[in-house]
């Protein structure tokens, strides 16, 4: 039976004790990791979120009763423990912090029992991740877990403290809003006191955070959380934290330098990282063009080559199809892969084709200097050998080649170049490489939609030596926008904001929004503008990432409390789950769900 504590009051974490505790009378509480009966002497590891402590029972000191109690632990009871800190009388153990010392119990209170937990409490758990979700509770204390989440807490703390110093100002802005539809898809809220009315949760606090620079607060900081109703991927959520911020009166340099030495303070203070200032930059089109990815991942090499101009006149029609077509051939060097065996290289060409390419071309550099390739009947021996050249290859290498409109070919050979460093261990979880994007376009074109589309969002500042394009080549404008990736993650994203009414204007003109349909999705921030708007900046993290990133895991869901799954659904609460119909009425909602989807 369970007992209360009684007015017992705990004097120390468990893994708050050391050798300078010895001779001290504690009293500590947790949930019991192990209990191990010798006889006459009963161990038990006790464990809470600072670590794990040995307490020793003998009858001698806790008496039969409190014995007794000691006898009955089982894994995951909760107790309270008074007793005397000591040296330990065994083997030292070198794996835990409080491995010289023991608690000898002088009594012993059981606060709650547990029933056997469907898997093991421990580091580095090899049980199926859904199992895990669905009891989450059970998993959120395993020591690793909790070190993640203790750790966000951290730098969160870190970056409240740091951005305080700075002069920002912390503001909170609402969570139900107004449709805007721009970007990902909204998660819509219905309303019961406007009939036929909805809300919408933020996908990020942009518009209220350029109102509050029209308002003069100059320095505005928030760890926010944000909504998209996206079709997820493996490592998405639906909800997600975002460091987000604005500054007045300045421009791209002055954001990116307050947020290097954000980024430096936040890893020596949570990792004990020296992050070497400034960081480095690189365009886009560099980005592009050397990494196939605008989110490169620099810890290794293999870098892009652009063949475009060594195979222009060879008899490959797959080469010169692309190039005639507008597009171009690119490819990487796999150093040491030319006997990559062929069920492995088919796997690479499927991966290329998942990509959007229709095939992938390869040359082996054979060790006797032969070449084996999917294309070589086609080119004559002094064409193969001036590819190689360009290549930079050597017997033992593997040639990839993507040949298709550049924005194929780039992400073919991002994804390629990914992979390869994944299967050949290139990737050094002990290597931050940070690194600045900038100069993005400032729009793409949807080939879906037939239209141009803010690459970033639609009050992103143009580059104004790029501003005269706008109307005869559009997708040659460059935005002041800048990323922050961690190798090859992107981490955050801003821009310098147009402030200027007449930019906004054609901006969404260009995007294809009239001046009825603009007002009516962005009058309040329209209207703000006419009273006097300051120039801005800003830029927001993704949380969730950053953390993920700095204690090396493998998914945003190790530092996320009670994350969702892939489909967007929670394994513990069953969320979202059918609500009462009498709910439905209160708020005018009829459902008309297709029988498809009812299955």
């Amino acid at each position: 039976m369970a007992e209360s504590m009684k007015g017992l009051k705990r004097s120390h974490r468990c893994g708050e004790l050391s050798e300078k505790n010895i001779g001290e009378k504690v009293t500590v509480m947790g949930w019991v990791q192990k209990q191990r009966n010798k006889g006459a002497i009963i161990f038990v590891d006790l464990r809470d979120r600072s670590g794990i402590l040995q307490i020793i029972f003998e009858e001698d000191t806790v008496g039969s009763e409190g014995f007794e109690k000691a006898y009955r632990l089982r894994s995951e009871f909760v107790i309270a423990v008074e007793g005397i800190v000591e040296a330990r009388e065994g083997a030292v153990n070198e794996n835990l912090a409080t491995g010289k010392i023991e608690v000898k119990a002088q009594s012993i209170r059981i606060l709650a029992e547990a029933e056997t937990p469907p898997f093991p409490i421990e580091e580095d758990s090899k049980t199926k991740e859904e199992l895990r979700l669905k009891h989450r509770y059970l998993d959120l204390r395993r020591p690793d877990l909790q070190r993640n989440i203790m750790l966000r807490s951290k730098i969160a703390s870190e970056i409240r403290a740091f951005m305080a110093k700075e002069g920002f100002i912390e503001i909170e802005t609402p969570m139900l809003g107004k449709a805007t539809p721009e970007g990902a898809r909204e998660y819509v809220v219905p309303s019961r006191v406007h009939p036929g009315n909805f809300y919408t949760l933020p996908q990020s606090p942009q518009l209220y955070k350029q109102l509050l620079m029209c308002s003069g607060y100059d320095r505005y900081i928030q760890i926010a959380r944000c909504f998209r109703d996206e079709d997820l991927r493996a490592d998405r959520q639906p909800e997600f934290t975002q460091v987000d911020m604005e500054l007045s009166f300045v421009d791209a340099e002055e954001v990116m330098e307050v947020n290097e030495r954000l980024i430096q303070h936040v890893c020596k203070e949570a990792i004990g990282l020296d992050v070497t200032l400034p960081l480095p930059r690189m365009t886009w089109q560099e980005a592009m063009d050397r990494f196939g990815s605008d989110k490169p991942d620099t810890r290794f090499g293999m870098e892009l080559t652009d063949v475009s101009d060594t195979v222009a006149g060879c008899g490959f029609g797959v080469f010169t199809g692309a190039l005639q077509n507008g597009g171009s051939v690119r490819g990487i060097n796999v150093k040491g892969q030319a006997e990559m065996p062929r069920k492995k290289i088919d796997a690479l060409v499927e991966l290329a084709k998942g990509c959007g390419a229709k095939g992938l071309a390869y040359l082996c550099c054979m060790p006797d200097g032969s070449y084996k390739s999917s294309f070589a009947k086609f080119m004559t021996e002094e064409e193969l050998q001036a590819l190689v050249n360009k290549m930079g290859g050597e017997a033992g290498d593997l040639l990839l080649f993507a040949a298709d409109k550049n924005k194929i070919v780039w992400s073919v050979l991002g994804a390629l170049r990914l992979e390869m460093a994944k299967q050949l261990e290139l990737l050094d979880d002990n290597q931050f490489n940070f690194l600045w994007i900038t100069e993005f376009p400032l729009l793409e074109y949807s080939d879906e939609e037939e239209r141009f589309v803010a690459m970033h969002h639609p009050f992103t500042m143009p580059m104004e030596e790029d501003w005269e394009y706008i109307d005869s080549d559009p997708g040659r404008v460059r935005a002041k926008a800048y990323d922050i990736v961690l190798n090859g993650v992107e981490l955050g994203g801003g821009s310098v904001r147009i402030h200027q009414a007449d930019i906004q204007s054609k901006m969404f003109e260009v995007l294809g929004l009239s001046p009825e349909v603009a007002q009516d999705r962005f009058g309040f921030l329209l209207d703000a503008f006419k009273y006097g708007v300051p120039p801005h900046a800003g830029l927001a993290y993704g949380l969730d990432r950053l953390v993920m990133l700095l204690v090396k895991a493998d998914s945003i869901r190790e530092v996320i409390a009670f994350p969702k799954v892939k489909d967007a659904s929670c394994l513990m609460t069953q969320a979202p789950n059918v609500i009462p119909e009498k709910q439905l009425e209160e708020l005018c909602i009829k459902l008309d769900i297709p029988e498809a989807e009812q299955e």
